[in-house]
């Protein structure tokens, strides 16, 4: 049987490449096609069939709570004046999943965001999604690592193949081709440099994780501006067990900047809702 895989999205960022955009608002509200880019995420869990989902956030992101939990005033309000089709869209995203919300106090890195899960998380095994990474692809990012996951039964990352001048922006992996898409990792080296970089091969946002993970976690070290990294924790698994790798076969669309968020919903808009108004307003320019 199958174990019960809970996720845990990390949200708590204070989004400061998008200021002002995000002084009031978070970064993973901001919209993507139709809803917020955390919805996208929240949606991808639930594909893989995980029901019980954690989001980590911080202070000045009780918007991102506000989406996902009921709003009787408003549901009432569309119930008066007849607007069945709103009220089931908002019902409907108060009702996707189990999702609890754990403050993150204070800004230390994603590794830190992951520890503030451990009660959540318990003995089973979970699954990391960061919050402002959409996946797009058949199957889903999280849906093949849990695949994955439940026939090795050993933690599990997804990469893609990145530019190596583009090294600087990922956690890069070295490890060894065990199976086609699969890698037997060695160690990740955090944002190295082209010449440094072991591979071609990034980390790009989604894992899975046993308990474990929180035992190594425990004992990294604040690193450069007090951020407790992921990635040696990361490290830590793959000295002591077994960590893989699945290079991931679809798409993946970062909301890290303003340049790439608006490429995301450009993109992503025309390929599942608006592709017939950005033709238009395109040959406009």
């Amino acid at each position: 049987m199958a174990p019960n895989i809970k996720a845990v999205i990390p949200a708590a960022g204070l989004g400061t490449r998008f200021l002002p955009l995000t002084k009031a608002q978070p970064k993973e509200m901001l919209p993507v096609v139709d809803k917020p880019t955390i919805q996208w995420v929240v949606e991808e869990a639930i594909d893989a069939n995980i029901t019980d989902i954690a989001i980590i956030t911080g202070k000045h992101k009780a918007a991102i709570e506000n989406h996902f939990i009921p709003s009787p005033d408003l549901e009432d309000s569309l119930k008066r004046r007849g607007k069945d089709e709103d009220l089931a869209k908002v019902k409907q995203v108060s009702n996707l999943a189990n999702i609890t919300f754990i403050r993150q106090e204070s800004q230390k890195g994603l590794g830190d965001a992951i520890l503030c899960a451990k009660d959540f998380v318990g003995d089973d095994p979970f699954a990391v999604l960061l919050g402002d990474t959409i996946c797009v692809g058949d199957p889903n990012c999280t849906k093949g690592l849990v695949d994955i996951f439940n026939n090795h039964h050993q933690p599990v990352f997804a990469v893609e193949k990145i530019a190596m001048e583009d090294t600087r922006r990922y956690g890069v992996m070295s490890g060894d081709k065990i199976a086609d898409s699969l890698f037997n990792v060695d160690s990740l080296v955090e944002k190295p440099e082209p010449s440094d970089a072991p591979s071609n091969l990034g980390v790009l946002g989604r894992y899975i994780f046993t308990p474990d993970i929180f035992d190594y976690q425990s004992e990294v070290n604040a690193g450069v501006g007090g951020e407790i990294q992921l990635t040696d924790a990361m490290n830590m698994t793959a000295q002591s067990n077994s960590l893989l790798a699945w290079k991931f076969s679809g798409t993946r669309f970062d909301i890290g900047t303003m340049e790439d968020w608006f490429r995301s919903h450009l993109i992503l808009s025309h390929q599942y809702k608006w592709g017939k108004v950005i033709k238009d307003i395109s040959e406009d320019f």
